[in-house]
C-alpha cells in the first residue's frame, strides 16, 4: 500500500485533521492537502505514485542538433563509413557544432530513433586486450584478400598501399612494398600472415621474393601464427571498414575502376576519419605525431639448404628462387633418379642421393625459366630411305598382319639394329658432358 492511500483514507474516511495526518505520518501539510485535492478531483489514479521528471531541462539537445545527428548518421551510414556514436561526435566537433552533445547522449539520440539494435551479448570492451606498436613504422602489417593487397601501419593504422589486382604474385607484392616504402618510408619490421606470396617456409625451406628484398634492407620480418588471424587483427578489422564502404559503392566493372575507389577510400581513412583507438584522431595526424622507426636487422646472409627430389620424367628437376620457378635440365635418361640438391643461393650441386656422384654443377640464372645442360647441337635429323623388301619378307609382313587382325599373337623376329643401340652408352647418373661445360658464369 502506498502512502498517499494511507493518508487519503486517514483524512476522508476517518475524519482526522490534515495537520494531525501530517505530524503522525512525518509529512508536510502541504503534500496531505495536494493528495485530498487531487483524489477528489481523480479519483483512484492519485493513489498512482508520479514521475518526479521535471517539465523542462535547459540543458537539452535542440531538435536542430538531433535532426542533424540523425542526418550524420543516414549519410555515413550510405557511403559505407563507420556512423557510431563517437564517430558522430567527431564529425560535429569538425563542423564546428556548439556545444557538441555527449558520446553518451548521441548514442541515446539515436536509439531512440531506432537506429541502434541492443546486443547484450557482446563482450564489454573493458575485457579487450590491445596490442599497439610504440612507433609509427615499427611493425607493418599486410593481409591480402583476394584481388586487394592492404598494407598497414600497425601504430597509426595509416592506410600504407591498397593495390587491387586480378592475381597477386610475389612480384606484385614486392612492388606494392617498394611503392609505399617510396612514399612513407622503410620501417623496422613487416608483419604478414601465412600466404604463399609472404613466406615459403610452409613449403620448405626456401625464401619468396618478399623475404629476400626486405632482408637486403634489413627490415625484420614476422609471420603470424598459422590459423591464428587475431595476430593481424588491425588489418583484419580494416578489411571489415573498406568491405562495408565497398559494399555501399557502385560495383567497379574492372580492376582500374576498383583501383580508383579504393585510392578514394585511403584518402577518406587516412585523412577524414576519426579513429577510436587513436583517441578520434585520423590516422594520418597519428603517423605525424611520433618519431619514425627505421630498418635495424642485418643484411640477409647467404641461403643455404639440401633438399631432396627425384628427377621427373622429362629429364629436369624445379627449383625455386625469388617467388619463381626454375627447371634444370638433367637428362631424360636420368628419370626417376633420387638426387639431393645442395644450394647455395644461386650455386646449385645436385648429386646421386645414395651414390653421392656429381651429376650437375651450375650457376643458376634468375632471368630464364629453364637451365639448359650446355650440350652442343646434334647432327641434323634426316629421313631414312625407303629400301625395297624381298617378296619373301613381304609376304611375311603380310602373313604377319593377317594373324594380328585374326587375334593371333606374331611370332618374335630378331630385334632390329639401330645407331642408338650399337652406342656405348654413357655410366648411369653421368653428365653428357664434362662438368665445365653445363657451368653458367651469369649472376643476378
Amino acid at each position: 500500500m502506498s502512502m498517499a492511500r494511507l493518508v487519503i483514507t486517514a483524512v476522508l474516511i476517518e475524519g482526522r485533521s490534515k495537520s494531525e495526518v501530517a505530524r503522525d505520518y512525518g509529512i508536510s501539510r502541504v503534500w496531505v492537502q495536494k493528495l485530498v485535492h487531487r483524489f477528489q478531483s481523480e479519483g483512484e489514479t492519485a493513489f498512482t505514485p508520479r514521475s518526479r521528471r521535471p517539465h523542462g531541462n535547459p540543458r537539452a539537445v535542440s531538435v536542430d542538433v538531433e535532426d542533424r545527428i540523425v542526418r550524420l548518421r543516414k549519410e555515413l551510414s550510405r557511403k559505407g563509413a563507420d556512423a557510431g556514436a563517437e564517430t558522430i561526435a567527431a564529425h560535429l566537433q569538425i563542423a564546428k557544432v556548439d556545444p557538441v552533445p555527449a558520446v553518451s547522449t548521441i548514442w541515446r539520440i539515436l536509439s531512440r530513433r531506432g537506429f541502434v539494435a541492443p546486443q547484450p551479448q557482446k563482450r564489454p570492451r573493458s575485457s579487450w586486450k590491445r596490442f599497439c606498436a610504440e612507433q609509427p613504422n615499427e611493425p607493418i602489417g599486410c593481409w591480402p584478400t583476394v584481388e586487394i593487397l592492404n598494407i598497414l601501419d600497425d601504430h597509426s593504422r595509416l592506410c600504407l598501399a591498397t593495390d587491387a589486382r586480378r592475381i597477386t604474385k610475389g612480384g606484385d607484392v614486392v612492388a606494392s612494398f617498394g611503392t609505399a616504402f617510396g612514399r612513407w618510408g622503410t620501417p623496422a619490421s613487416v608483419l604478414t600472415d601465412n600466404g604463399a606470396v609472404f613466406t615459403a617456409k610452409q613449403r620448405g625451406e626456401g625464401r619468396v621474393a618478399l623475404e629476400v628484398e626486405l632482408g637486403l634492407l634489413g627490415v625484420k620480418v614476422n609471420h603470424s601464427r598459422p590459423y591464428h588471424p587475431q595476430t593481424c587483427g588491425k588489418v583484419e578489422r580494416f578489411h571489415h571498414t573498406m568491405k562495408k564502404w565497398l559494399a555501399a559503392q557502385s560495383p567497379a566493372a574492372t580492376v582500374a575502376g576498383l583501383q580508383r575507389q579504393l585510392t578514394r577510400f585511403a584518402s577518406y581513412y587516412n585523412t577524414v576519419r576519426p579513429h577510436r583507438a587513436l583517441n578520434r584522431r585520423t590516422p594520418l595526424q597519428a603517423y605525424q605525431d611520433r618519431p619514425k622507426a627505421v630498418p635495424t636487422g642485418p643484411i640477409i646472409p647467404a641461403h643455404y639448404r639440401v633438399r631432396q627430389d627425384k628427377i621427373d620424367r622429362w629429364g629436369a628437376v624445379t627449383v625455386r628462387y625469388n617467388s619463381r620457378l626454375h627447371h634444370i635440365g638433367l637428362g631424360a635418361r636420368l628419370a626417376g633418379t633420387p638426387i639431393s640438391l645442395l644450394i647455395d643461393d644461386l650455386h646449385i650441386r645436385i648429386i646421386h642421393r645414395h651414390s653421392g656422384e656429381l651429376i650437375r654443377e651450375l650457376i643458376l640464372d634468375p632471368t630464364r625459366d629453364y637451365q639448359p645442360r650446355g650440350l652442343p647441337p646434334g647432327p641434323p635429323k634426316s629421313a631414312p630411305a625407303a629400301t625395297p623388301q624381298p617378296a619373301s619378307r613381304s609376304r611375311h609382313n603380310r602373313a604377319t598382319a593377317a594373324g594380328v587382325k585374326a587375334g593371333r599373337r606374331p611370332p618374335a623376329g630378331p630385334p632390329a639394329l639401330t645407331p642408338a643401340r650399337t652406342a656405348t652408352p654413357s655410366p648411369a647418373g653421368m653428365p653428357d658432358t664434362p662438368r665445365n661445360a653445363t657451368m653458367s658464369q651469369d649472376t643476378c
